[in-house]
């Protein structure tokens, strides 16, 4: 059913649609709509058979969803940023017993320094707690990753991690197809688990396990997660003969068929991307862009396959590892290892800043040059930072880093505006 419906609203009915059992809720923006509005939904009895509950922290929220799991539930929750480091214990459980709970993840910027607005580091410092991370790139995409984790999560017993930008969709207001009711029923089974606890066979779940049985336990679960890469695509095209559109996968590919270098990033900047992609079409060059849509598991052969034949690289980066440089480089140079080609890596978007148009032509003329950076900051206010380590570099105690540097932003704008 069509409707003009905020981002989060969309996501909201989507899983609605799907039938959960337990819903564990704790606010954090900018998710918050989507648990306020399921929680109306439950409220007003148009959810049904489904229990609400409103838990008093993250670590409660993914606690309470992991023994609604446990005992034969199916089970949601939703955070983003702070409250994803929160529940960081309880996430790695959740994989570790291998529980299909879904979880959304309005992707914001962690800190210190406080930060409400959106970039990806949140997800990716889970990149390796053991769910299945999928990235979606406008809110229909973002709706139907829902439905799609479900099923996904159910086939596989494994947790699967739903991530849409914070603000720039959750709360972004725009035409969405919500999956209706009737077809969620034909794509989504009733929900069978692998295990629960049942007082007629009664069994221990999250047991020690020592030494001589740990590695193969982990290896399980890495050997589900490759189960995935077959999976992902499967439930995407099983989607899409129901209702009718294409969503989801491992990744997708924009003008790449003649492209020599191509953009890969994830995320809500594609679209951004492809606009620029589009105005440099009409000039001639050819450049196309790579969209991973499943980040974890990691899909290497895909991405190789949509790489093939390209001169150039750049990956647009939402997170990076401190002291080391991309986190979605790094995967990207693995599924490039053995093939000469020039790759960089641009981080942009950090905290909220805009990726503009603008910014993206630079760099993409840079590459094109062959003057970008091996790893550059986009729009990298190379003043401010050499302001601070001046003042480093003269006085031994120079006070608290964020507020020196908003203090030095701010005083400048000041004095351009006078």
């Amino acid at each position: 059913m069509l409707k003009q419906i905020e981002g989060s609203l969309g996501v909201a009915e989507a899983v609605a649609a799907c039938r959960p059992e337990v819903i564990c809720a704790y606010p954090i923006s900018p998710q918050t709509h989507i648990v306020e509005d399921l929680g109306t939904m439950v409220r007003k009895g148009e959810l049904k058979e489904c229990e609400y509950i409103n838990v008093e922290s993250e670590f409660a929220a993914m606690s309470g969803a992991i023994g609604a799991s446990v005992a034969g539930a199916r089970a949601y929750t939703a955070t983003a940023s702070q409250g994803l480091l929160y529940m960081v214990e309880a996430v790695y459980n959740a994989s570790g017993l291998g529980l299909p709970i879904v979880m959304t993840v309005a992707n914001r910027a962690i800190g210190a320094p406080i930060n409400i607005w959106n970039d990806h580091s949140d997800a990716m410092s889970q990149r390796d707690s053991g769910w299945i991370q999928i990235y979606a790139e406008t809110n229909q995409e973002a709706t139907d990753m829902h439905v799609q984790a479900f099923r996904i999560a159910e086939e596989l017993s494994l947790p699967v991690m739903v991530c849409m930008d914070g603000f720039v969709l959750t709360h972004a207001f725009e035409r969405i197809d919500v999956p209706e009711q009737d077809k969620v029923d034909a794509f989504l089974p009733p929900y069978q688990p692998r295990q629960e606890l049942d007082p007629k066979n009664p069994v221990s779940i999250g047991a020690m396990v020592g030494p001589e049985a740990f590695t193969e336990v982990r290896y399980l679960t890495h050997v589900r997660h490759l189960n995935a890469l077959e999976v992902i695509p499967r439930v995407s095209k099983e989607f899409e003969a129901i209702f009718g559109r294409e969503s989801g996968g491992l990744v997708s590919t924009y003008r790449c068929e003649d492209a020599d270098i191509r953009v890969v990033a994830m995320g809500a900047c594609l679209g951004t991307i492809k606009d620029t992609v589009d105005e440099l079409r009409e000039q001639g060059v050819k450049i196309g862009v790579v969209g991973i849509k499943c980040y974890r598991p990691f899909p290497m052969q895909a991405v190789r396959e949509a790489l093939k034949g390209a001169k150039k690289v750049v990956v647009i980066e939402r997170a990076f590892a401190v002291g080391s440089g991309g986190i979605l480089d790094f995967d990207i140079s693995e599924a490039l290892r053995g093939q000469t080609l020039e790759r960089y890596c641009v981080v942009a978007g950090l905290g909220g800043r805009p990726i503009t148009k603008k910014s993206l032509h630079d760099c993409f003329a840079k590459a094109i040059e062959g003057t970008l950076g091996g790893l550059t900051f986009m729009d990298l206010d190379e003043e401010l930072v050499e302001r601070q380590l001046a003042r480093e570099k003269a006085t031994w105690k120079t006070g608290p880093l964020p507020e020196l540097m908003m203090r030095d932003a701010v005083c400048r704008d000041q004095e351009q505006n006078r």
